[in-house]
C-alpha cells in the first residue's frame, strides 16, 4: 500500500467576495484515476493545516489557480527537503509547468484517466519521469467515471450551517476560444460530452442534493444538452452552472431538471444580454453575472454605464474581476507582445489586482473602478444577503420536492437565512 498525501494549496478569495469554500473538483477527479493500492489522504489547505511531519510515501499537489502556484511550490520544497518525492498536477500546473518543474520530482500534464497506473509503477521502481505530458492526448471521454468524493472531509464544506454544492462535470473541452480563457490550451477546442447515462450514474452516487456543473459551457451541443436535462429531471437535484443555451426548449427542460442559477458573462449593455437574463428569470432560473473589467474597449464611462445596466436588469448576484493575463491565453499573448504586463508575480494574479497597463486609463484608475463596481452594485443589499436569498430559494424548492431531509446544520442555515432576509427588508 502506498501512502499518498494529496494537497490542495490555500488561496485567497476575491477581496469583496463572501468567504465560503466549495469541495474542490480537480483532486477528487484525479484521485479516481489512482490504482487501488494507493491510500489517499486529502488535505484542503483552505480549511486544514498541512502536517509536514506525517510519514508518507508520496505527495501530490493539485493546483487549480495561478494564485495557488507559489504556495504549492513552498509546500513541495518543504516535503522534498525531507526526502519525500512530490508530483504536481491540475490546471495551474499545466499553465506554469516549466517553473513548477524546479520544485517537483514529477509534473503531470493533461487528464489522468488510464495514465496513473504507469505513474505509480514508475514511482515504485524509483524511476519517476520528470514530466508526464498528455496535454494533446485526452483519454476517451467514455472511460471517465465517478470522482472520489469519499476523500473529502464533508463536514468542512458548510457555510453558516448550509451545505455547499458538490462539483461535477458532464463534459470536457470547449469549442469556443474566449479571449481571457485558457481552456482551449488545457482541454482542446473539441467539445467532448460524457455519455448521458454515465453522467447520470455519477449523479446518483452523490448524496448532496445541491450541485455545481463546472463545465465551461453547457451550450455547445443542443441535442446532447436536451438529452442531459431530460435525464436529470427524475433525480430532483438543484444545480448551478455556466451558461445554458438561450433556447426556449432548452431553458424549459433545464428548469424542470433543477436549474437553480447560472453564471452568465455580461460583456455589454445590449438588448441581447437584457433579453437573455429576462428569459432565465422567466424560467425561474437566477443569474449571477460575471463581469470582466479592463478590456481594451472599456473606458471609465463605459464601465460605469455597465454597472448601472447590471442593476437595471436585476441580476441576482454579480462577481467582478479585472482582466488577468493568465499564461496560455490570447490575453497573455497580446499583452505580453505589446509589453503591457508589468507584473509576473503570480501571487498578484488573483483577478482582483491589475497587473497590466489598460488601454484607456491608468492601472490605478482601473483598480479604483473595480472597487467602485463592487460597492455600487451591492450598495443597497450586501452580497451575503443576496447569496442567502439564493440559498433560501433552493431550500424551499427541496421542501416542495419532498426530498429534503433537514440536517441539524441545514436547519441552522435556514434560521440564518430567515434572519438575513429580515435584515434586508
Amino acid at each position: 500500500m502506498i501512502k499518498f498525501k494529496l494537497i490542495y494549496p490555500r488561496w485567497p478569495k476575491l477581496k469583496h467576495q463572501t468567504e465560503f469554500h466549495l469541495p474542490p473538483h480537480g483532486p477528487v477527479v484525479f484521485a479516481a484515476a489512482l490504482p487501488d493500492e494507493v491510500q489517499v489522504d486529502f488535505v484542503d489547505e483552505n480549511l486544514q493545516e498541512v502536517d509536514f511531519d506525517d510519514p508518507v510515501d508520496l505527495v501530490g499537489i493539485s493546483m487549480m489557480l495561478t494564485i495557488q502556484v507559489k504556495r504549492g511550490w513552498e509546500i513541495a520544497d518543504r516535503f522534498r527537503a525531507k526526502g519525500v518525492k512530490v508530483i504536481f498536477g491540475g490546471i495551474a500546473t499545466m499553465l506554469h509547468a516549466e517553473e513548477t518543474m524546479a520544485h517537483a520530482d514529477s509534473v503531470f500534464l493533461g487528464e489522468a484517466e488510464s495514465r496513473m497506473e504507469q505513474v505509480v509503477t514508475d514511482f515504485k521502481q524509483d524511476r519517476l519521469r520528470k514530466t508526464y505530458n498528455y496535454l494533446n492526448e485526452p483519454p476517451p471521454i467514455d472511460i471517465v467515471g465517478p470522482a472520489r468524493r469519499d476523500i473529502l472531509k464533508r463536514n468542512l464544506y458548510y457555510y453558516k450551517g448550509v451545505q455547499m454544492v458538490d462539483l461535477v462535470h458532464a463534459s470536457r473541452g470547449c469549442r469556443f476560444n474566449c479571449y481571457p480563457c485558457a481552456v482551449a490550451y488545457l482541454g482542446g477546442r473539441k467539445f467532448r460530452p460524457r455519455p448521458v447515462k454515465t453522467f447520470i450514474e455519477e449523479l446518483e452516487t452523490i448524496e448532496n442534493n445541491r450541485l455545481f456543473l463546472v463545465d465551461n459551457s453547457l451550450a455547445q451541443d443542443t441535442g446532447w444538452e436536451l438529452d442531459l436535462f431530460r435525464a436529470m429531471i427524475p433525480l430532483k437535484k438543484n444545480w448551478c452552472s455556466h451558461p445554458i443555451e438561450d433556447n426556449p426548449q432548452v431553458l424549459d427542460l433545464a428548469a424542470r431538471a433543477g436549474a437553480w442559477y447560472v453564471y452568465q458573462a455580461v460583456f455589454d449593455t445590449s438588448d441581447l444580454i437584457r433579453q437573455r437574463v429576462k428569459r432565465y428569470h422567466d424560467h425561474g432560473i437566477a443569474v449571477e453575472g460575471t463581469i470582466l473589467l479592463g478590456l481594451d474597449d472599456h473606458t471609465e464611462d463605459s464601465i460605469k454605464r455597465l454597472i448601472d445596466f447590471l442593476l437595471e436588469i436585476e441580476l441576482d448576484l454579480a462577481e467582478f474581476t479585472v482582466l488577468t493575463p493568465f499564461p496560455h491565453t490570447k490575453a497573455y499573448d497580446d499583452l505580453q507582445r505589446q509589453d503591457r504586463i508589468f507584473s509576473h508575480d503570480w501571487n498578484r494574479y488573483s483577478a482582483d489586482r491589475v497587473v497590466y497597463q489598460p488601454k484607456n486609463m491608468t492601472a490605478d484608475r482601473l483598480q479604483e473602478l473595480y472597487e467602485y463596481a463592487w460597492q455600487a452594485f451591492y450598495s443597497d443589499e450586501p452580497q451575503n444577503i443576496k447569496m442567502f436569498k439564493l440559498l433560501k430559494r433552493v431550500v424551499q424548492r427541496e421542501k416542495a420536492q419532498q426530498t429534503f431531509r433537514p440536517r441539524r446544520r441545514d436547519l441552522a442555515g435556514q434560521a440564518f437565512g430567515k434572519k438575513a432576509a429580515s435584515q434586508s427588508e
